[in-house]
């Protein structure tokens, strides 16, 4: 049974009059605005009485008023409760025109449905007991150290990248990432012709670098820029891996104007025709900055993401981390380095891998008939090749279906003019929209 003789109310007993006279009406307003909404227990006269300061009576006498005016109900042995049939005022809702999506196929999130809350909850558990108790305290800028730990194990066993625990810096996110190398670094950045758009608006300016079949041509990149933003293990969006030559083409110019190559591994662990090539960053840790996050293989709404920096780069963007609101959940932490160390990332990272895959054979099979599909298969999206890009776009939308038109990621200043779909098959309204959609490409093909 809960003990509401500790429950705290806030009650004003100012303003003029006697005591029992404010007390009645500052009860009989919080109920009247529904502060105290029908069938919140009141505290016990003298419980209330001794947490306010008066006498026991004043309250009983307050509490009998409101019963008898119907505000309040008064039983023996259920003490006072507001009463049911006092209707608080309708609350006041924002009106906000929604659009008739029933599936949305934009890029960006994992299917967030199949999160792995059991085995999270296990990993908390474990690392809860296991914390010590400085770990509760105000935070390392830098991130736990059982979570670099974990991290530098991991991607040097998954992704070949060459990690210590010292170079790892964890954050919320990619896009925390790029705002403290913003800070850094000297504008114009150099970005792939096609990304994110909100990531390139990050940085103070940025160029493009040309994309094709073979990733980013990094042959192209001029000597007076000091840092590209690379997707090499998919190219994002047209899905290419970034070729070898291109890869040894990167870092050689890194090291030849003494840039940095920032490495975007937004979703290397997700390739179905063969195993995951290997990061950048292990051909040269001192050139390439390797930045991973978590949202992809689990959730976005982790906020948890991490840097390996050269030795360099460790202290000035620790220097920019000084304000408490910039440390992630220590728990989360914790928490995330117990679910890699105990395997439960990589059985969940397989698990949605064989998922994925089977959403992408189904796709492809689906939109044959009417178009192809570029890239290699990998991620959770796939760019569909055809010259209807605006119409599918629009028909689609008139059947509540939302996608994103390739044009949607090409950078301001390029002149490519490719045409095409991109789909996320990672979203979970997949497996429904997908007959639906392929009925859009039937129209417009």
């Amino acid at each position: 049974m809960e003990s509401w003789a500790n429950l705290d109310f806030h009650l004003d007993l100012s303003g003029s009059g006697g005591l029992r006279h404010r007390l009645t009406a500052s009860l009989r307003d919080a109920v009247r605005s529904a502060r105290l909404p029908p069938g919140t227990r009141l505290p016990a006269s003298r419980s209330l009485a001794a947490d306010l300061g008066i006498a026991r009576n004043t309250v009983a006498e307050a509490y009998a008023e409101l019963v008898a005016e119907g505000w309040l109900t008064a039983r023996q042995g259920s003490g006072t409760v507001v009463a049911q049939r006092v209707s608080p005022p309708p609350p006041v809702t924002r009106r906000v025109a929604e659009p008739d999506v029933r599936f949305d196929l934009t890029v960006s999130t994992p299917d967030i449905t199949e999160f792995p809350r059991t085995e999270w909850i296990r990993s908390t558990r474990r690392a809860l007991t296991a914390a010590p108790s400085e770990a509760f305290g105000p935070g390392d800028p830098q991130g736990r150290i059982e979570l670099r730990t974990a991290l530098a194990e991991y991607l040097a066993r998954t992704r070949g990248v060459r990690a210590d625990p010292e170079r790892i810096v964890v954050c919320s996110g990619f896009a925390d990432g790029i705002r403290m190398f913003n800070r850094l670094l000297k504008p114009p950045v150099v970005v792939e012709e096609y990304g994110l758009e909100p990531h390139r608006t990050l940085w103070r300016s940025t160029v493009p670098l040309a994309v094709d079949d073979h990733g980013a041509n990094t042959e192209q990149l001029p000597d007076d820029r000091c840092a590209v933003v690379l997707t090499p293990a998919h190219q994002f969006p047209l899905g290419g891996p970034l070729h070898p030559i291109r890869r040894a083409s990167a870092v050689a110019w890194a090291r030849r104007v003494g840039g940095l190559v920032l490495e975007d591994d937004y979703d290397g662990e997700f390739r179905y025709d063969r195993q995951p090539v290997g990061a950048v960053q292990g051909l040269d840790p001192e050139h390439v900055v390797y930045l991973g996050t978590s949202s992809k293989a689990l959730s976005p709404a982790l906020r948890i993401g991490w840097m390996v920096l050269p030795d360099r780069y460790v202290d000035p963007i620790l220097a920019l981390k000084t304000d408490r609101e910039q440390y992630i959940s220590m728990l989360d932490q914790l928490t995330l380095a117990d679910f890699l160390s105990s395997g439960a990332y990589d059985s969940h990272v397989r698990r949605m891998r064989l998922k994925y895959q089977r959403r992408r054979d189904r796709l492809v099979e689906a939109v044959s008939p009417y178009v192809s599909v570029s890239g290699i298969a990998a991620g959770m999206h796939a760019v569909l090749d055809t010259p209807h890009e605006a119409a599918i776009v629009q028909t689609a939308r008139e059947r509540g279906i939302e996608i994103s038109p390739l044009s949607w990621f090409r950078h301001e200043k390029s002149d490519d003019d490719r045409s095409g779909i991109v789909v996320s098959f990672g979203a979970p309204a997949f497996p429904r929209a997908l007959s639906s959609f392929a009925e859009v490409l039937a129209a417009c093909c």
